[in-house]
């Protein structure tokens, strides 16, 4: 995290009343708490879910102690030199960030499977630019990324946030000084961030996830930072006060940190206990002296680990992510061994000392660089050059394996033994659940891929939003009569597509596919996939949708949904399945009324929640480490109980599970072929090669 300056408020000098900063141990702890939340969070998400905090904690520290120099050096000069300002940021902050971002694509490269190796650059760039809050921003809403791993400069979205913020902070005090009135200023800065936190909570309720990346939701913890740099020094409290002040911000730091977690809306109005907790901590440190948790958090390991909390950061993300690939058998149970994590541990506090030591001190004063601001940008713009050109790199020999890979996939899909074939009865395949011949999923994997015979979405279908959700595939060679086939659903529908649309070119279908990821079709009360307020988007949706679709005439509709994980809720306390049923029949039933038989496609066994995601590529000859016991991976599902307790006759369950499993366990690799491309959808390959198997369960030609 970008750590503002070491100096903190400043108070009246002993001698001559003039006022001088002053090094502030508290901050330096707050800076350790801080990073060591993060850390734990990253490295024991299930013990410490909260740790996530650790960041609002730096940001309220950066407001505070930028905010700080920013007004000695308008009280001391009555301007603030921008170029100088920018110029410290850039040799504070930058080397030791593009020396981390330099060894991310060298070990993306060496380390992880190339599939990985484009989205890594791509963020490495805009982490090096400044701009990776946004771009994971941007994907947070975009569903085909929601599924994907992180990468390994993800963390650098906060850096964003504050080089952002360094960005306009000083031309807005530079305006705010221009009024005399100390108090206007005091309210400038407070009505920047309340409007900031107003947004934060209103934006967090309306989009969670992409509300805890975007710069606005975020300045008002830096503004209540600033406003402690304003005040702080003028209004002290007494000595208690000051003691039971500073206690209770740590308190309140570290209940966040152990009650939030993943469901928590966060950030919104919940991050106040952690900021509020950090800004008391800060406002009792102003009186000075000893307070009571000086003998622990001016202890030596303490503030050593505060003076390295900014590497400590940039380091201890990659490192973790690496640590699956660089060591086989890290992962036990889909978790890193314990050993393994005091190891990412030392690691991390080692790289992290000696960059701070060989790379961040040494390069924030020397000469050539802090001889003139010119040259610091310079040599900023150089290393973005160095960092971006070397992302680019990797992204062209990403391509060049995209292009390989999908000429070795086309070559391979021939063969009664491959994929899902390799479990039919007759073919007598030996070891069907051997090795795969590519454990890599690129893009010749992907389920999602826009069949490239079928013409873009039609806008008469569409979300709320606008949002494009339905193709037409005409396959009918201009017959009068088609046969109209619809498959509808979220992206566990869209997964089935590949085999379905080979089905309609061969059967000479006039095919729909119609997705909106994160939404069970089904006429229910659905909570967004956050689960925590109804998505009246979907719900809208799929009404519309089922009507539309009853009006085609379909002589086939073929519908999925991932049901375990998109809950009901109608506030009648029945079960998820209760639900589920009523709202499931009540579509179904307007589609047997039109003449079409409803196929409800089972979903496939569980595969992120079960088993570690990349578990096959970290076992690539021993595929069956990643089996798992089928009562385990395929749990009841509301969509396939529906579909079984349907009277209607034209309702059909299509229940392919014995293609993915035995009578004991659920595989990972089937047939030489990954079955999964990321924790939860077919790989493309794989779906493929269901075909025959679908054709033979719905009685439709092969």
């Amino acid at each position: 995290m970008g750590t503002g300056t070491l100096s903190g408020p400043v108070r009246p000098s002993q001698s001559s009343g003039e006022r001088r900063p002053a090094f502030r141990p508290d901050i330096q702890a707050l800076r350790a708490v801080a990073v060591g939340l993060v850390v734990l969070n990253h490295l024991w998400p299930s013990r410490l879910t909260g740790g996530y905090v650790g960041v609002d904690v730096f940001f309220v520290i950066s407001g505070f102690l930028i905010t700080s120099h920013l007004v000695r050096e308008v009280a001391s000069t009555g301007r603030i030199r921008l170029a100088k300002f920018y110029a410290r940021r850039v040799r504070r902050l930058l080397p030791a960030a593009f020396l981390v971002l330099a060894f991310i694509i060298v070990a993306a490269y060496f380390l992880m499977p190339y599939p990985r190796w484009e989205s890594n650059a791509q963020e490495v760039i805009a982490s090096a630019l400044y701009w990776e809050n946004w771009l994971l921003a941007a994907h947070s809403v975009d569903y085909s990324h929601f599924t994907q791993s992180a990468s390994l400069s993800q963390h650098y979205w906060s850096l964003s946030v504050e080089e952002q913020f360094y960005l306009f902070w000083p031309l807005l005090l530079l305006l705010l000084f221009k009024i005399r009135a100390r108090r206007a200023r005091i309210a400038g800065v407070a009505i920047v961030g309340a409007a900031s936190l107003g947004f934060s909570i209103w934006f967090t309720d309306v989009s969670k996830s992409q509300a805890y990346f975007v710069t606005p939701v975020r300045v008002w913890e830096f503004a209540l930072g600033a406003l402690l740099a304003f005040g702080g020094a003028k209004y002290l409290l007494p000595k208690i006060a000051a003691n039971v002040a500073a206690l209770a911000g740590f308190a309140a730091i570290a209940v966040a940190a152990i009650l939030f977690d993943d469901q928590t809306a966060f950030p919104g109005a919940t991050a106040l206990l952690p900021a509020v907790g950090t800004a008391l901590v800060i406002f009792g440190g102003s009186r000075e002296g000893r307070q009571w948790h000086t003998p622990l958090s001016s202890s030596p390991p303490v503030q050593w680990l505060g003076n390295v909390s900014y590497s400590l950061y940039l380091w201890h993300w990659p490192l973790i992510m690496l640590a699956p690939f660089a060591f086989p058998g890290a992962l036990v149970a889909g978790m890193l061994t314990w050993q393994v994590k005091a190891g990412i541990v030392a690691a991390s506090l080692i790289a992290a000392y000696a960059s701070k030591r060989l790379v961040e001190d040494p390069l924030r004063t020397w000469r050539p660089l802090s001889r003139t601001a010119g040259a610091t940008f310079a040599a900023m713009a150089a290393g973005m050059l160095v960092v971006c050109a070397a992302a680019g790199g990797l992204t062209w020999t990403y391509e060049r394996h995209v292009d390989q890979a999908a000429r070795d996939l086309t070559a391979e899909m021939t063969g009664p033994c491959h994929g899902a074939r390799a479990l039919m009865a007759g073919n007598a395949c030996a070891d069907p659940f051997g090795p795969a011949r590519s454990v890599e999923m690129g893009p010749a994997n992907r389920y999602y891929t826009a069949p490239a015979d079928c013409p873009p979405p039609l806008s008469q279908y569409s979300a709320s939003d606008g949002t494009k959700t339905t193709t037409k595939c005409d396959f009918s060679q201009g017959a009068v009569n088609p046969t109209v086939v619809w498959l509808v659903g979220d992206s566990h529908a869209q997964q089935w597509q590949g085999p379905l649309l080979s089905l309609a070119r061969k059967n000479h279908w006039l095919m729909y596919t119609s997705y909106l990821g994160g939404c069970p079709f089904a006429g229910i009360q659905a909570l967004n996939y956050h689960g925590t307020a109804l998505d009246r988007r979907c719900m809208a949706w799929t009404k519309q949708m089922a009507g539309d679709i009853a009006k085609t005439r379909p002589t086939y509709v073929f519908t999925s949904f991932y049901s375990r994980h998109e809950r009901a809720e109608d506030h009648s306390g029945r079960s998820q399945a209760e639900q589920y049923q009523d709202g499931l029949n009540s579509y179904w039933a307007q589609w047997t009324s039109a003449g079409a038989t409803v196929f409800v496609m089972a979903d496939p066994p569980l595969n992120g929640l079960v088993r570690a995601t990349d578990c096959v590529v970290l076992n690539p000859d021993d595929p069956q480490q990643c089996a798992v016991a089928r009562s385990v991976a395929q749990p009841a599902d509301p969509l396939t109980a529906a579909a079984k307790a349907s009277t209607d006759p034209k309702v059909r369950l299509l229940d392919l599970t014995d293609y993915f499993c035995d009578r004991q366990r659920c595989y990972a690799v089937i047939g030489k072929v990954s079955v999964y491309y990321d924790a939860d959808h077919m790989n493309l390959d794989y779906s493929l090669s269901l075909d025959q198997g679908i054709a033979a369960a719905a009685g439709i030609p092969a």
